[in-house]
């Protein structure tokens, strides 16, 4: 069943995100080839707005916003900052419709930047609830080598961004695994969001969760209150580990320094067990050193890095 799951999932460009080294290049070419930004939601509000999302149901057939072969314009209705380089961004849909992702899934938006002859196109993974009406949210943080970080962080309210999707990952199935690792560097935890709220959503599911979120300060750390919240509400179904480069407080409670064999050991499932899944998203230099890197194709490739030195077969690892 678990390699069924696994070999369903298309092969599709690698994620890109901006915690990449400085120096980076952002043409559409490097795309293909390394991570992109990615989008999260940031504190309390996705939790509880998902909550009231999913819990009243509509009585009327929502429409699918989304067009997987064409590009569609959505309008920006407010931009929140939350931080000093990171915001909300929420785009309108019709009353009655649904953005249309599938668990999991992203999409991919197109703009002009600056004076390049070509579109700049990145991947996005929205975390707002999956049958939310009437909008969906992104949270983007902004990076200097970000081109469409910063062309989205200079929109203002009226301003359309283009769409194109779903584009699907992990095809998740209920009850086909017994427990799921996840680990996460910076922008890479939005798919696992997406997974985790879904799971939590469905009384039917009963798949236990660890995950690891990295990043390189607590300043840094995109969502924790969301995600804590969701932990404190499903002790029993979710297990939540920060790890920060470098603490630069003595209170802090978590991991320090980096992603490394003992931590997977201590926090993700052993690969001795039956109907386990381990995933990893983040940076390209991280990705390599805990599951190794996608195949040039952009399927899965071969397991690498800390994942094959214990033992983890293929069918048991995915990288977003």
């Amino acid at each position: 069943m678990l390699a069924s799951i696994r070999n369903s999932a298309p092969r599709q460009f690698s994620r890109a995100y901006s915690t990449a080294p400085v120096g980076t290049k952002n043409g559409n070419g490097i795309l293909w080839a390394s991570l992109a930004t990615g989008a999260v939601l940031v504190g309390g509000y996705l939790y509880t707005r998902s909550k009231q999302t999913i819990d009243v149901e509509s009585a009327t057939p929502a429409t699918k916003a989304l067009d997987p072969k064409n590009f569609v314009g959505f309008k920006l209705k407010e931009a929140i900052p939350i931080n000093h380089d990171t915001s909300r961004f929420r785009f309108a849909l019709e009353p009655n419709q649904e953005l249309g992702l599938d668990i999991t899934s992203c999409f991919v938006v197109k703009a002009k930047v600056g004076d390049d002859e070509k579109p700049t196109i990145r991947p996005y993974t929205p975390v707002s609830p999956q049958h939310a009406r009437g909008y969906f949210d992104l949270v983007i943080k902004k990076y200097a080598t970000g081109k469409m970080s910063s062309h989205i962080h200079a929109m203002a309210p009226g301003d359309i961004l283009e769409i194109k999707g779903p584009v699907p990952k992990l095809p998740y199935k209920t009850g086909a695994l017994k427990e799921i690792g996840m680990i996460a560097g910076g922008s890479g935890i939005t798919p696992m969001l997406q997974l985790i709220q879904h799971v939590l959503a469905d009384p039917n599911d009963h798949t236990k969760m660890t995950l690891v979120f990295a990043n390189k300060s607590e300043e840094d750390i995109i969502l924790r209150s969301t995600l804590d919240e969701f932990a404190k509400k499903h002790p029993d179904q979710l297990k939540v580990h920060y790890v920060i480069d470098k603490a630069s407080s003595a209170d802090w409670k978590g991991d320090v320094g980096y992603v490394n064999k003992e931590l997977v050991q201590k926090y993700m499932p052993a690969a001795d067990k039956d109907n386990i899944l381990v995933s990893v998203c983040g940076p390209v230099p991280m990705m390599k050193s805990i599951s190794g890197v996608k195949a040039p194709d952009y399927s899965q490739g071969e397991v690498g890095g800390i994942f094959k030195e214990l033992g983890y077969t293929s069918e048991q690892v995915f990288k977003f």
